[in-house]
């Protein structure tokens, strides 16, 4: 028992966690478990949910409480023997899952208690529990003859398996290649915060000059500014064709034939269930009705985005033809293009409003936001253990000052950090007789750190990106939900859990709120109205461009997923290709292997559901239009959205808890207006 890990009367003790504690951790806790349900259902006859559901909810929790702090490592503090550890778990992680899923008398434990007269004098939130509980069952294999729930059971192990290997393939990929500048003439056109990062970097791998990586902090700049574009090529190929069959690093890392594995084996699992694919199997947990309904709104939003497309690739070609004599843009002209033409049109870059928004200030900014909306104050708690130097501890407290939740906040970039930005659930809130347990999250990005003396300065980009994932924080937070499993994001279809998130860029765009988030960190200016004006006037830069590019990603997950067949594979390369033909306006170069960095997809939950960043997109629209109606701080309207959405957990249906705050089912206008596609 003095293992870290099980000590969980607390936040998680990462400055003792080592990575030979988590596989004891998690042994001895399904161990537990295990024989806990096994006692739970031999000695409660008749069950009923305080005897038996409940103490299930509690043991679930507790073998969470455990994993999330372990797993949470694995991602921003990567080393061999985490990693070993980390992998070592996850068979016996999927074992479990499966096995209580097909658990026949924990299975006739749930529908007893749904069959029940008790059932109707449940609540809300427990009644849904078991609903979606016997969907589970259902979807686990609970109705499989026994082989074939052997089978099920070896696939999904299988599955957890090979989608870390995806996902630690292109963590190694992307640091194993850097590009070592001695020479500062090749670097003309770097803003000066690209170039003190790289200097940075250089200095501490004790080398002289720059050094250049593919975190996109280092990456990025590069494709936006830098004049030389063999320099621009070069990093575009090592970038594209990470963990993949092309580019420097061909075959070391390759995921080729781990997608194909992982489709294969996502389909027969689908078919087991009697699911024509996985798209199908992937529906019954979403928003979303059907297939038609889902390939009809992509399609109808790739043709009414196209069109807007084209006519702005034309336009980006035809200005680097005439200011700069280009004839044909290549892939890895077309952000640095891109940013001269946005310049020229706009006269504003992101590199110019970096000053304004110094992390300090943004995180300062975004907090005043949420108490205005929703009368919650956060406040930070010092000497909290943490997994780096750079991770930072808050609390939030409701109007009331009860304490309603807590999260860390890890903004920058690092070795042995996976890429990307993203909230995850640290403690999930719960009820017990005594007390509440206090939702805590982890609120993770990959911005550029602070360079010298000076704070870290985000670009506006990364500022939207933190709002993103607060908005995701605040939905695991403000729960009011007392049962881990709907608690927060828990229970809420993939396809709405977006909303939240989204619906919190739409402040960054808000003169009002700008005022509190942009500071010019030398000066303390404001954003002025002139400034503003560029940022509004730029804000639908190249969107139809940008909704194709998601349409194409959303598309060609879910062909991917719906015309996968056993007989005849679906080859990956070739359905992407044709997906472009559809949609894209821009065709990449034949060496570009996109899809083998595809994360989201092939190791995390968005499998058949990329489609849900669009289609919660257009709930946050709608749902912010009622704020441009009402005012951006009306706190009425605040808190309407606060107790319909925030509050809600997994408990109601999406669609009945957008129309308890807007008053009718969203529609597609407030998303067309935003990105300026006429409706």
């Amino acid at each position: 028992m003095d293992n870290p890990l099980l000590q969980t009367d607390g936040l998680p003790l990462f400055t003792s966690i080592k990575p030979t504690h988590i596989e004891p951790a998690i042994d001895h806790l399904l161990k537990e478990n295990r024989t806990a349900i096994q006692v739970l259902l031999q000695s409660n006859k008749p069950v009923n949910w305080e005897n038996t559901l409940q103490p299930v909810e509690d043991l679930d929790d507790q073998l969470n409480r455990a994993w999330s702090p372990a797993s949470h490592l694995h991602s921003v503090a990567d080393n061999d023997e985490l990693r070993q550890a980390y992998n070592a778990c996850l068979p016996k992680l999927s074992d479990y899952a499966t096995e209580m899923g097909q658990n026949k008398d924990l299975y006739l434990a749930y529908k007893s208690v749904y069959e029940s007269d008790e059932f109707t004098l449940l609540d809300n939130a427990q009644r849904k529990i078991i609903e979606n509980a016997l969907r589970d069952f259902r979807l686990s294999g609970i109705e499989l003859v026994e082989d074939k729930q052997q089978e099920y059971k070896d696939i999904k192990k299988e599955l957890s398996r090979l989608q870390s290997r995806f996902d630690e393939n292109l963590l190694d990929a992307t640091h194993a290649w850097t590009k070592h500048v001695t020479d500062k003439k090749s670097l003309d056109g770097l803003p000066e915060s690209s170039l003190a990062l790289a200097e940075q970097k250089a200095v501490s791998e004790d080398k002289s000059g720059w050094l250049f990586t593919l975190d996109v902090p280092s990456y990025m700049p590069v494709m936006q500014y830098a004049d030389d574009a063999a320099l621009r090529e070069e990093m575009y190929t090592a970038y594209i064709t990470r963990a993949s069959d092309q580019g420097p690093n061909a075959g070391q890392w390759d995921n080729s034939e781990l997608m194909n594995e992982i489709l294969a084996l996502r389909h027969r699992q689908a078919q087991l269930l009697g699911y024509e694919s996985y798209a199908h199997y992937s529906l019954a947990r979403k928003m979303a009705n059907d297939i038609n309904e889902v390939l009809d709104f992509l399609n109808d939003l790739a043709s009414r985005s196209r069109k807007m497309a084209k006519q702005e690739l034309k336009a980006l070609q035809e200005f680097a033809k005439s200011e700069f004599g280009l004839s044909e843009l290549q892939a890895w002209d077309m952000a640095y293009y891109a940013e001269k033409f946005r310049q020229h049109k706009y006269a504003l870059s992101q590199e110019e409003l970096r000053p304004y928004f110094p992390a300090p200030q943004v995180i300062d900014g975004l907090f005043t936001i949420v108490n205005r909306l929703y009368g919650i104050d956060v406040k930070e708690r010092e000497h909290i253990e943490t997994w780096h130097e750079d991770v930072r501890f808050f609390d939030i407290f409701d109007n009331t000052g009860s304490l309603r939740g807590g999260f860390y906040l890890d903004l920058y970039a690092r070795t042995g950090k996976r890429g990307g930005a993203w909230m995850d659930e640290c403690i999930v809130r719960k009820r017990s007789a005594s007390d509440v347990q206090t939702p805590i999250a982890y609120i993770t990005c990959n911005f550029t750190p602070p360079v010298g003396n000076d704070p870290a300065l985000l670009t506006h980009d990364e500022v939207i990106t933190l709002f993103h994932e607060f908005g995701h924080g605040l939905h695991h937070m403000l729960t009011l939900v007392d049962y881990p499993s709907v608690s927060g994001i828990n229970g809420v279809p993939w396809d709405a859990v977006e909303l939240p998130s989204q619906f919190m860029e739409n402040w960054c765009w808000e003169h009002e709120a700008l005022d509190l988030i942009g500071r010019h960190y030398q000066t303390g200016n404001l954003i002025s109205d002139d400034i503003f004006e560029k940022m509004i006037a730029a804000r639908n830069f190249q969107t139809g461009m940008q909704m194709v590019r998601q349409l194409e990603l959303s598309l060609f997950d879910f062909r991917l997923h719906l015309e996968y067949d056993s007989k005849t594979p679906v080859n990956v390369q070739s359905l992407l290709d044709d997906v472009r033909r559809q949609v894209a306006v821009v065709n990449p170069p034949e060496f570009n292997r996109f899809q083998h960095s595809f994360s989201h997809i092939f190791a995390g939950g968005y499998a058949a559901g990329y489609y849900s960043y669009k289609w919660a997109e257009v709930l946050s629209a709608d749902a912010f239009s009622k704020f441009e109606e009402d005012g951006i701080f009306n706190k009425h309207t605040g808190n309407e959205f606060l107790h319909s959405i925030l509050e809600q957990g997994g408990v109601k249906d999406p669609m009945e808890m957008f129309i308890d705050f807007r008053g009718r089912e969203p529609n597609i206008d407030a998303l067309l207006k935003h990105s300026g596609i006429a409706a």
